[in-house]
């Protein structure tokens, strides 16, 4: 994979006065042609300075940032243009402009003086509407798109320039999952199929654990971390990232969960995802799977029917659904102690 961007002892923050807010430093990190990366971090750790920075839009208070072995600060708004693309949260007012017309945008860099698009322009535009599974998009107005459709618009848009790195900061962000994933399956698509470097900055962390091919972790106060999303929770770094007091995270189911003050002991008894939801009903209410404890839970498949049986001490109890069963037992917690 041929590196792209390279990022060289950056400082990113703001000036004041005389002196420096300085928001993270010590940055060294290269992005690479046909990956999909995930900018994550914990909210005030400087992302959106971070991705200001690497794509010129914001001055660094030190170090460097290479695209293709020039200095990006030293480019002009059109050079850059051509190589990368920003697609933001913010929504994009057109008037009255379709959706095709809006992708044509992208491909004002590569135009005379005049604007006036090519043969070969309108084969890209229709190739980005087509990467993007856009087609039925194109005759709209954008005012007529819902927001997922818009996004996905405008990564198409982003793709026409052709550009070497396309970076889009938080663009899932007011997205229903449905669409998120939708996305985050098209950029990772994009990544791979076209060789563009796509750089993501998102708040789903989930979404991008399971997507990206590399997780660039912002700490807050801390240094960046880079790594394949296995390895970087595997580590203890994600953990450590983004653990705050009353939330910690499952490292085997990749989820954050609350942590509880005092967990009584359960012994749950069954197989299947009937079981696993089960066992996600009892930790969320504050317990903790035990082999043997005081209260027995069973879940029972019988003739395409679930129950779930609760056994404490001498008695027995049968519930049949997990909302009932969490109902009847919420009221035992205090004679378990």
């Amino acid at each position: 994979m041929k590196k792209v961007l390279q990022i060289e002892n950056l400082m990113i923050g703001y000036p004041q006065g005389r002196d420096k807010k300085i928001v993270a430093q010590d940055i060294n990190v290269d992005l690479h042609s046909g990956e999909l990366v995930c900018l994550l971090g914990p909210n005030g750790a400087g992302k959106s300075t971070l991705m200001r920075t690497i794509s010129g839009s914001q001055q660094p208070l030190a170090g460097q940032v290479f695209l293709e072995d020039q200095l990006i600060h030293s480019l002009t708004a059109r050079q850059l243009s051509k190589k990368l693309s920003l697609v933001l949260t913010e929504r994009v007012h057109a008037g009255m402009l379709t959706a095709y017309e809006v992708v044509a945008l992208g491909r004002y860099p590569h135009t005379n003086w005049a604007g006036k698009l090519t043969s070969k322009d309108h084969e890209i535009i229709q190739w980005s509407i087509d990467m993007t599974g856009a087609n039925e998009l194109a005759g709209r107005t954008l005012g007529e798109l819902s927001d997922g459709e818009r996004q996905k618009i405008m990564v198409a848009r982003a793709l026409a320039q052709e550009p070497e790195i396309m970076i889009l900061d938080e663009v899932t962000a007011f997205l229903d999952l449905p669409r998120r994933v939708e996305i985050m399956q098209l950029l990772r698509k994009l990544a791979h199929e076209t060789e563009k470097a796509i750089l993501l900055s998102t708040h789903d962390m989930d979404l991008a654990l399971r997507s990206a091919d590399r997780i660039w972790l912002l700490p807050k106060g801390g240094q960046l971390h880079v790594g394949a999303p296995e390895d970087l929770v595997l580590n203890g770094t994600f953990e450590k990232a983004f653990t705050s007091e009353g939330v910690s995270f499952n490292r085997f189911s990749g989820s954050f969960q609350m942590q509880k003050s005092s967990e009584q002991p359960v012994q749950l008894i069954g197989e299947g995802e009937e079981a696993a939801w089960t066992r996600r009903a009892l930790e969320r209410e504050g317990f903790a799977i035990q082999a043997s404890a005081p209260l027995k839970i069973e879940v029972l498949a019988e003739n395409d029917q679930l129950k779930w049986m609760a056994y404490d001490k001498n008695q027995s109890q049968e519930y049949e659904s997990i909302y009932q069963l969490m109902t009847g037992i919420r009221h035992k917690i205090e004679d378990l102690v």
